[in-house]
């Protein structure tokens, strides 16, 4: 059968990752999809055609879906975060060993 070559693996080792940095458009536009979402969904709540205890019922789970999706994505985030620490310190460990090595030297 016929294969394609695969390039070869230079320097994969070294490449140091970059950091993501969000614009400031992104940032804005993603507080201003907050604000929107909360705000419409405050005024639907207070304009609902129902009881005072069920409008404040429906506000308090709507504030407990936030700070439970906020509390998420933290969390998603420092677990990403953590693998790459250890991902680097592993690298870090590969290099060193390789760097130590010679090919050349008796068993």
């Amino acid at each position: 059968m016929w294969r394609v070559p695969h390039p070869p693996m230079l320097s994969v080792m070294s490449d140091t990752p970059v950091k993501q940095q969000s614009t400031a458009a992104f940032y804005g536009q993603a507080v201003a999809s907050f604000s929107i979402a909360m705000a419409a969904t405050a005024i639907g709540i207070f304009r609902l055609d129902a009881d005072a205890w069920v409008r404040a019922f429906l506000a308090i789970a709507v504030l407990y879906l936030v700070t439970s999706a906020f509390t998420l994505a933290k969390v998603i985030r420092d677990r990403q975060e953590a693998g790459r620490i250890v991902s680097r310190v592993d690298q870090a460990r590969l290099e060193k060993l390789l760097a130590e090595h010679d090919p050349f030297e008796k068993l």
